[in-house]
C-alpha cells in the first residue's frame, strides 16, 4: 500500500518564508517635554519639499479616484531627458529597494546565490530570502569599505546577482570607478551586477563611480537610484533603475501593476525640475557632514569616511548603550546590536547633539 503523506491542518507558507529576517526601520524619537527631539535613524532628508513639489503632488492628489499611469510616462520622459538614456532602459518602482526585490525575483531560482558585502543594506538578505536565493555575505574591510576582490572570489557557478552598495549603507564609504571596473571585469558576464546608488548625490571623493558610463559599457550592470534621500520623497516611495533594455524590461515585467502612485510620479518629475534648489541642499548637507566628521575625530572617534548622508560608529557590545544615551539627549539613531550605530546627518541642532553625545560617551 502506498504511503500517505499527512497534510497540515492549516495553510502553510513556503518553507523559506519563516526564515525571512525582519526589516527593522529607524524608530521615531521618544517625546521629551521641553526638549526638541530629532530622528536621525532613517537617513531622511531634513528639508521640506523642494519648490513646486508640494503643488504638483497636491494637484495629482486631486485625481486620486483615478489609477496612476502604469507606464510612468511623464517620469520616464523626464528621467530620459535628465540622464540622457533611452526610455527603454528605465524601470520605476516604489523605491530602489523594490527594484532589488524585483531583480532577485526575476533572475534567481531557488538555491541560486546572491553575493553582497556585509554589513550592507539591511534589505539585501530579506530580498534574497523572498526570492528563495542563498545569501553569500562578504565581510567589509576594517574601514567599512567593500572588499571587492573577496566578493569577486565568492562568485560561483550558482551566482546570479552581485550587489554593490556605493556609498555603503550603513558604513559610509564608496567604491571608486577603478575598483568597480576591476570588479566587473572579474565577474562572469552572465552575472547581474547591481550598483546601488541610493546616496549618489552626496559623493565627494576622487575617482567617483560614473554609473551611467558604467551601465553603457556593460550589458550586465543595473543602477538603482531613489528619490527618497537627496530629493526628500521618502514618504512617497519612488525609485528607478537604469539598465540596458533587456534587463530593464525584465524589471518592468515583474513590477507591481500601478505600483508608483500618481502623487509620487508627479512629485518626482517636479523634483527633477527643481535641480538647482536640490543641489544647494545637498551641498549644505555635505558641509554639515564634514563639520560632524571633523568634530567626531576631534573627540577621538575613528569613523569610516562617509560618502552618504550619515556616519557610522563601530561600537560592538556598546551599541545599545550608545543608542540609549542618544535617546536621552533627544536624538534617535539606528543601532545594529553588537556591531555599531548609523546616524543620519540632520538639522544643525541635531548634529550638535550628536557631537555632544560623542564627547560624553567616549569618556564613559
Amino acid at each position: 500500500m502506498a504511503s500517505v503523506t499527512a497534510m497540515p491542518a492549516t495553510p502553510q507558507p513556503r518553507a523559506n518564508v519563516g526564515q525571512i529576517p525582519a526589516y527593522v526601520p529607524g524608530k521615531p524619537p521618544t517625546p521629551r517635554p521641553g526638549l526638541t527631539t530629532f530622528k536621525l535613524s532613517s537617513n531622511e532628508n531634513p528639508y521640506p519639499p523642494l519648490p513646486g513639489v508640494l503643488t504638483a503632488a497636491t494637484r495629482a492628489a486631486e485625481q486620486m479616484n483615478r489609477y496612476p499611469d502604469m507606464g510612468n510616462s511623464a517620469l520616464y520622459d523626464a528621467l530620459a531627458a535628465r540622464l540622457g538614456v533611452p526610455v527603454e532602459d528605465l524601470a520605476a518602482a516604489t523605491g530602489s529597494v523594490a527594484l532589488i526585490y524585483q531583480l532577485l525575483g526575476a533572475f534567481c531560482d531557488p538555491g541560486d546565490e546572491v553575493v553582497y558585502a556585509w554589513r550592507s543594506f539591511e534589505a539585501y538578505p530579506i530580498a534574497a530570502a523572498v526570492a528563495g536565493a542563498t545569501s553569500v555575505r562578504v565581510p567589509v574591510l576594517a574601514d567599512g569599505r567593500h572588499d571587492l576582490p573577496a566578493m569577486a572570489a565568492a562568485v560561483t557557478d550558482r551566482t546570479k546577482v552581485v550587489l554593490v552598495c556605493t556609498p555603503n549603507n550603513p558604513t559610509g564609504p564608496a567604491v571608486t570607478q577603478a575598483e568597480l571596473d576591476a570588479f566587473i571585469a572579474a565577474v562572469p558576464s552572465h552575472v547581474v551586477v547591481v550598483v546601488d546608488e541610493a546616496y549618489l548625490e552626496f559623493v565627494r571623493m576622487d575617482d567617483p563611480v560614473d554609473g551611467l558610463a558604467t551601465y553603457r559599457d556593460h550589458h550586465n550592470v543595473v543602477l538603482t537610484r531613489t528619490f527618497s534621500k537627496a530629493y526628500g520623497l521618502a514618504g512617497f516611495r519612488v525609485g528607478y533603475a537604469v539598465a540596458q533594455a533587456p534587463l530593464a524590461a525584465a524589471l518592468r515585467a515583474v513590477s507591481l501593476p500601478f505600483g508608483v502612485s500618481s502623487v509620487a510620479q508627479a512629485a518626482a518629475v517636479a523634483s527633477l525640475e527643481a535641480e538647482d534648489a536640490l543641489l544647494e541642499r545637498v551641498e549644505a548637507l555635505v558641509a554639515e557632514r564634514a563639520r560632524v566628521v571633523a568634530g567626531l575625530r576631534e573627540a577621538g572617534w575613528n569613523v569610516p569616511e562617509p560618502q552618504g548622508n550619515f556616519v557610522w560608529f563601530e561600537l560592538g557590545d556598546r551599541t545599545l548603550d550608545f543608542a540609549a544615551a542618544a535617546d536621552e539627549l533627544g536624538i534617535v539613531v539606528r543601532p545594529f546590536a553588537g556591531e555599531g550605530a548609523r546616524v543620519s546627518i540632520g538639522e544643525v541642532q541635531a548634529n550638535d547633539r550628536l557631537l555632544e553625545l560623542a564627547r560624553s560617551f567616549e569618556a564613559r
